[in-house]
C-alpha cells in the first residue's frame, strides 16, 4: 500500500521489542535514542500544514481545513485554463492539507481527508496517519509541491503526477514538543503518482497513490 511523504514516514520497522520507530526526512541521526524513528523509504503519505489558512470553497459540503502556523505550503501548481484539470489541482491541494489535519488532530479517521480519499488510497492513508497517532508525533516545517502533470480522461478519471520538496519538513514529538531536524538529501525530493475519479458531487477523489523518494525528475 503506497502512501504519501515517504521520507518522513514510511517503511516502518519493528524492533526486536516490537517498538515502532520514528525519524524525519531519511536522517540517520541517532542522537535521540529515546524517541522513535520514522524511517524513510519509497512508500509514504502525508502533507504539510500551514498557518490558519482555512480551505475556502463555494461548496458548503467541503471540509474546512485550518492548520497550525508551524506548517506552511508552497504549491507551484499554476492554473491550466482547463476546468477539469484545474479542479484536479485544487482538490489535490486540499487532500494534501487534509492528511496533515488528521495528523494534527491525531485522528486516523478524520473526516476531512476521508472526503478526498477513497478505496485503496483511503486505507493506506489511514494506516499512515495511525502511525503518527501511535507515536504521538506530528509534522512541522515547510513543504513545496511542483512539476504537476495532469491528464483527465472522458470517463471521469484522471492521473496526476507531481513532486514534493521535503527538505524543510520535520517530525515533531507532541509529548516533548521536540523537533527532529534532519539534513537534506536526494531522498528529500519525492515524486507522486495518483489516480483520481470524479464522484457524484463533483469532487476528484484519490483512488490510489504511489510515491518514490529520490526521484531524478524532482531533484533541484
Amino acid at each position: 500500500m503506497n502512501r504519501r511523504r515517504p521520507t518522513l514516514l514510511a517503511a516502518l520497522t519493528l524492533t526486536a521489542t516490537a517498538a515502532l520507530t520514528l525519524s524525519a526526512c531519511g536522517s540517520d541521526d541517532s542522537s535521540d535514542k529515546g524517541e522513535g524513528k520514522i524511517a524513510g523509504a519509497d512508500t509514504g503519505s502525508s502533507t504539510p500544514s500551514a498557518s490558519p489558512t482555512a480551505s475556502k470553497s463555494s461548496d458548503p459540503g467541503r471540509p474546512k481545513i485550518e492548520l497550525p502556523d508551524d506548517l506552511s505550503y508552497t504549491f507551484e501548481w499554476p492554473k491550466t485554463g482547463d476546468k477539469d484539470k484545474d479542479a484536479v489541482l485544487a482538490d489535490s491541494e486540499q487532500s494534501v492539507k487534509a492528511v496533515d489535519l488528521a495528523i494534527v488532530n491525531q485522528d486516523a479517521l478524520d473526516k476531512a481527508y476521508l472526503y478526498y480519499y477513497e478505496g485503496e488510497a483511503a486505507v493506506g492513508t489511514q494506516k499512515f496517519i495511525q502511525n503518527y497517532v501511535d507515536q504521538k508525533a506530528a509534522v512541522t516545517g515547510s513543504y513545496r509541491f511542483y512539476a504537476p502533470e495532469v491528464v483527465v480522461d472522458k470517463d471521469g478519471t484522471a492521473s496526476f503526477t507531481y513532486c514534493e520538496d521535503q527538505g524543510k519538513a520535520y517530525v515533531k514529538y507532541l509529548k516533548t514538543n521536540k523537533v527532529r531536524k534532519t539534513e537534506v538529501t536526494e531522498k528529500s525530493y519525492v515524486i507522486y503518482h495518483t489516480s483520481l475519479k470524479k464522484n457524484s458531487e463533483g469532487v476528484w477523489e484519490i483512488q490510489s497513490i504511489a510515491s518514490q523518494s529520490g526521484s531524478a525528475k524532482c531533484q533541484p
